[in-house]
């Protein structure tokens, strides 16, 4: 129970990360009809990985719910990482 609540709760910050970038895109104009599309996909993947695993878990099918949350966290938590790991490291990229 405890592992399926900090998955929720990580994949909820994940789906705020790309919401903001989608509200930014809109405000600055990069989200437009061209990739509209790309980015209904992408929303309506978040929410239903984080919907999904909500729903998995209150019909008692923990490994179904904790599998389908790690679809979305461990993508975000590996990226984390590696971004974590250039600002501590400072690569020289030339």
């Amino acid at each position: 129970m405890t592992l399926v609540r900090i998955l929720l709760a990580f994949d909820a910050l994940v789906a705020l990360v790309v919401l903001f970038f989608f509200v930014i895109g809109i405000g600055d104009g990069s989200v437009s009809a061209d990739n509209g599309g790309l980015w209904a996909v992408i929303l309506g993947a978040t929410v239903t990985i984080i919907g999904g695993g909500y729903v998995l878990n209150a019909n008692g099918q923990r490994n179904a719910a904790i599998a389908l949350l790690l679809v979305l966290a461990i993508p975000a938590a590996l990226f984390g990482l590696f971004m974590a790991l250039i600002l501590i490291l400072q690569p020289r990229w030339n």
